[in-house]
């Protein structure tokens, strides 16, 4: 049994063998419907048990398809509709409880405490489907998507991130370390990485790389990344906020200081930090991206599963 917390906790080679059965899978399901069950049915009789805390549509869809292609079932609940929300029920019970009726659990949740207390008292896998500081699944799908799009291994590769300082930039500054490729971040000053995060990417010497101009931090990517700037659940000025983004909006002009092979991916939902013009254009491939989560994330759960090829 192995949990899927953060990107930074998870050794290299196992990242690297989660990708390679994930293309694997990918190639494997060409001819399949949705529903239909991959050979074999390596997950047959499991459940899976998410709770979701926050939000979901690609995260709740796509670990629906993947347990259920791999021949298991899922549970969704809500946090509110359990005693552990409701009427004070500890994490510890609440923990026995899930590992006594599932084989897994799946967490989406505001609090990264939470996430670690379940892994804590839990008997069972946990996978974190996105927590504060942390966003792991979508951004090794995302590390997916590069490679199969650009055809070779992302270390050889400029990636660059135009944005704010979130959980699935936090996880991408993890995959620059654990895959060694070049990170570019363009933010505003008052946005940049935290000190801890910087931190441990300085204790693994490896660097990123930090501006407060887009267009330099765009200058020859092969890939540019960006998220929301404001999020559902924002507490910041939102309207100080987009003041302070407004020279770093993705559009065909900034685009133009990356490659001219340059793609753009953005893990959803979208804002009005990029343009129609790039999110709609031959140079996006999000839809790719939003549909590999499903692809990877089987591969996830086998290894956490301790039944990854």
């Amino acid at each position: 049994m192995k949990h899927f917390i953060n990107l930074k906790d998870i050794p290299a080679k196992d990242l690297r063998k989660i990708i390679a059965d994930a293309k694997k899978r990918k190639s494997l399901r060409k001819k399949l419907s949705t529903l239909e069950v991959d050979k074999g049915a390596p997950l047959k009789g499991k459940l899976l048990i998410q709770m979701f805390e926050k939000s979901s549509l690609r995260t709740r869809l796509s670990f629906y398809l993947a347990i259920k292609q791999l021949g298991g079932g899922t549970l969704t609940l809500r946090s509110n509709e359990l005693h552990l929300g409701q009427g004070g029920e500890s994490v510890a019970d609440t923990a026995k409880i899930l590992s006594t009726y599932g084989d897994g659990f799946m967490l989406r949740t505001d609090s990264d405490k939470k996430v670690e207390n379940f892994a804590k008292y839990i008997s069972i896998p946990v996978i974190n489907g996105l927590s504060p500081s942390s966003h792991p699944t979508q951004v090794l799908s995302d590390v997916f998507t590069v490679e199969e799009i650009k055809k070779k291994p992302i270390s050889k590769l400029n990636i660059c991130w135009i944005g704010d300082s979130n959980n699935v930039l936090d996880s991408l500054i993890a995959a620059s370390v654990k895959f060694s490729f070049k990170l570019s971040i363009g933010c505003p000053k008052k946005f940049e990485p935290g000190k801890e995060v910087r931190a441990w990417v300085k204790k693994n010497n490896k660097q990123i790389y930090i501006f407060n101009d887009a267009k330099k931090a765009a200058s020859n990517a092969d890939v540019i990344f960006s998220d929301k700037v404001i999020s559902l659940n924002d507490k910041v000025n939102k309207k100080k906020k987009i003041q302070a983004f407004k020279n770093f909006k993705i559009d065909r002009t900034l685009m133009r200081y990356a490659k001219k092979s340059c793609i753009f991916l953005h893990c959803l939902p979208r804002g009005n930090e990029v343009s129609n013009e790039v999110f709609l254009g031959k140079k996006s491939h999000v839809w790719q991206q939003a549909l590999n989560r499903v692809h990877v994330q089987k591969s996830i759960l086998l290894y956490c599963f301790g039944k990854l090829r």
